[in-house]
């Protein structure tokens, strides 16, 4: 089953929003709906995609998600965007 690490942002509260997803659409429109009542991502409503990677395994997404939560910089997650180097060294730290 694929896995994806999913960026979403928020233009109105201007933060992002770091997950996990095996149905990347599904997790979007739950996001999007404030499916997740009492989750950060229910005080609005116009999350949109920023970045996806696609992960080998559930456990290698849940590993950069935690990874990638732990650097706290609005700078890494642009440059992962920007450099896809960098997503291709997180994905070879954390095989399956």
């Amino acid at each position: 089953m694929q896995h994806s690490v999913y960026i979403i942002y928020s233009e109105k509260m201007d933060k992002f929003y770091v997950g996990e997803t095996s149905d990347l659409p599904k997790r979007l429109e739950e996001h999007k709906t404030g499916f997740y009542i009492s989750s950060y991502t229910s005080k609005t409503r116009d999350w949109v995609l920023f970045f996806e990677i696609e992960c080998d395994s559930k456990n290698q997404a849940i590993k950069i998600e935690k990874h990638i939560k732990e650097m706290k910089s609005r700078t890494y997650i642009h440059n992962l965007k920007k450099y896809p180097e960098i997503v291709e060294k997180l994905k070879g730290k954390y095989l399956k």
